[in-house]
């Protein structure tokens, strides 16, 4: 399979699968005589592997971490289950800066009135010396 049939049977475009390629995330493949990429049914397994894993947002270091365990055949289920409890974590610390800045952004359009005038403490609160949040 070619990389384009790849990239469709995957979700994945070409470029990004030429992206992982290139970062070693994912080895090269093989090249056909004419010099196309030749992908595997394993391939796709792995293509789709990364896909799942960048949607749930495991950076490309924990995506090798991951992709180091599926193939290791003595890996211990205790070691995938840590890395991904670092990923909750991870979320978590995200979530609660992402729910520290909805505050603080909520907070500052409470205080502007909103009309016609072009007096607005939003902007004098983004100008201040220290910003809110």
């Amino acid at each position: 399979m070619n990389i384009g049939a790849a990239a469709r049977a995957t979700g994945l475009s070409a470029k990004m699968i030429r992206y992982y390629e290139d970062i070693g995330l994912l080895p090269a493949s093989p090249r056909t005589a004419s010099g196309y990429r030749h992908y595997s049914q394993a391939d796709l397994d792995s293509l789709r592997f990364v896909r799942h894993a960048r949607e749930l947002g495991f950076p490309i270091d924990s995506i090798r971490g991951l992709m180091s365990l599926w193939q290791d055949p003595t890996r211990s289920s205790a070691d995938v289950k840590a890395l991904v409890l670092r990923q909750v974590a991870d979320l978590d610390a995200r979530i609660a800066d992402l729910g520290r800045m909805r505050d603080a952004i909520a907070a500052m359009a409470d205080c502007c009135h909103g009309d016609a005038r072009p007096e607005c403490p939003i902007l004098d609160q983004l100008r201040a010396p220290d910003p809110p949040g």
